[in-house]
């Protein structure tokens, strides 16, 4: 487990044309799911070992802010967030798509071991830089996904005042905001490389 990890939230749905690519429709309001802490590993030329026999797995990239402190109503994303990562949401897509059509919850697909590696974390830019800068996902030496902030249906600051008042954010609660098209499946083999900008943030082996 990344020791950084306590509660892991999840963000879905949050760029509209990855909510068009699977047949969804766009939230009105975010679509929160987590994911137990198990879940996370370190995406730092690491070989990651998937399912095999659960049907297919999907990448989905994405930008992982980390909490600072308590959360309270009219804290800032600046002031409660000191750091960023990169992160992969492994989705069992078969399963997934059968627990949306009985309206069961997400976990099965979304929560196994290693379902959410991560990179290293930086420090968390100034809300300028995140918009200047896309975040871009390398799978086998080409570009599959790139995302960017001022793409997300909700913007950090709604997600982190839809969680805090809701659930509640504490240090070293960490939120994936969302994963934009591009999506797909991986099998045994497949390298992934993520980049924010021109920094390589961490790359990683499909075992």
């Amino acid at each position: 487990m990344c020791a950084a990890v306590n509660n892991l939230y999840c963000v879905g749905r949050n760029y509209k044309l990855h909510a068009e690519e699977l047949g969804n429709k766009v939230p009105t309001e975010p679509l929160i799911f987590m994911k137990p802490s198990h879940a996370a590993v370190p995406l730092d030329k690491e070989t990651i070992q998937l399912p095999k026999t659960s049907g297919q797995v999907h990448y989905e990239g994405e930008l992982v802010i980390r909490i600072a402190r308590d959360y309270k109503p009219g804290i800032t994303v600046a002031e409660l967030v000191d750091a960023m990562a990169l992160g992969l949401d492994f989705t069992l897509r078969d399963i997934h798509n059968d627990l949306q059509k009985k309206g069961l919850p997400w976990t099965p697909a979304k929560g196994f071991r290693n379902a959410a590696p991560l990179t290293p974390f930086i420090d968390f830019p100034s809300l300028d830089d995140l918009e200047a800068t896309d975040f871009t996902v390398i799978k086998n030496g080409e570009e599959v996904q790139r995302g960017n902030v001022k793409n997300m249906i909700f913007s950090l600051q709604t997600i982190v005042d839809f969680v805090g008042t809701r659930y509640g954010l504490g240090k070293g609660d960490v939120i994936f905001t969302g994963t934009p098209a591009g999506v797909g499946p991986t099998v045994a083999g497949d390298s992934f490389e993520l980049y924010w900008g021109d920094r390589l943030m961490g790359t990683c082996l499909i075992g």
